[in-house]
């Protein structure tokens, strides 16, 4: 094992759930919508692909506020205040890290195992997640963040770990990725690396039949699921 790879959504923080979600309900807050979108309502408004569609989707079955005459405006304004909102509530500090995330990224620091960040997200908000949640000396011990538009396919498609690879100069094989979706999972075995599935609040349901190992969470001691000699393990 010579590397330990990290997707961002789901993985070091559980994106969905308590960062879009969050800023959406303060987006709808503000201009005074009286919408809120709960966990489970989000959950089902996810199998809509896209911020705005998932916007458009919900007011279309729902119904639309009575002083919307462009449709189009109104959602892509209120999604740029939510995006806007969504980097706020990272530069706060307040997306949680998951349970054993810290503490996996210093064992793999004190053993001299590579890390990086594939993520076919948002760029800016991957870094500030690993500079804010992790701290600017762990950031400092990547050796790569890969994110955003710098692979033209998105997951399952394997670009962005074949990447990776490519740029840190590693044999897929000596690598494994933490994911905690099956598009994911599908991603880093696509493209010959060894996958650790933590599942996410929205991913539970999935299949992931094909990872090396499953688990609920990384943990923390008393509850730790996951060490780096665990990982050593799947290669």
């Amino acid at each position: 094992m010579k590397a330990l790879i990290f997707d961002c959504d789901g993985v070091l923080v559980d994106t969905e759930r308590d960062g879009h979600r969050v800023a959406f309900n303060e987006a709808f807050r503000e201009k005074v919508l009286n919408i809120h979108w709960d966990v489970d309502l989000y959950g089902e408004l996810l199998k809509v692909a896209g911020g705005k569609e998932r916007m458009k989707h919900f007011f279309n079955t729902t119904r639309w506020p009575e002083d919307v005459t462009d449709k189009d405006s109104f959602i892509r304004d209120l999604h740029m205040r939510k995006t806007d909102l969504f980097m706020k509530i990272i530069e706060r500090g307040d997306l949680p890290l998951r349970s054993g995330v810290k503490r996996l990224v210093d064992e793999a620091i004190q053993a001299g195992i590579t890390l990086a960040v594939c993520s076919t997200s948002n760029e800016k908000a991957v870094n500030l997640v690993v500079q804010t949640m992790l701290g600017q000396e762990r950031k400092k011990a990547f050796a790569g963040i890969f994110a955003g538009d710098i692979v033209h396919k998105k997951k399952p498609d394997p670009e962005i770990y074949n990447l990776a690879t490519k740029e840190l100069g590693l044999a897929p094989a000596s690598c494994v990725v933490v994911e905690d979706s099956r598009n994911g999972l599908l991603s880093a075995i696509n493209a010959g690396m060894h996958c650790l599935v933590t599942i996410s609040h929205y991913t539970r349901e999935e299949d992931f039949s094909e990872a090396a190992r499953v688990v609920n969470e990384l943990g923390d001691p008393p509850n730790r699921e996951i060490g780096l000699e665990d990982l050593r393990k799947l290669i």
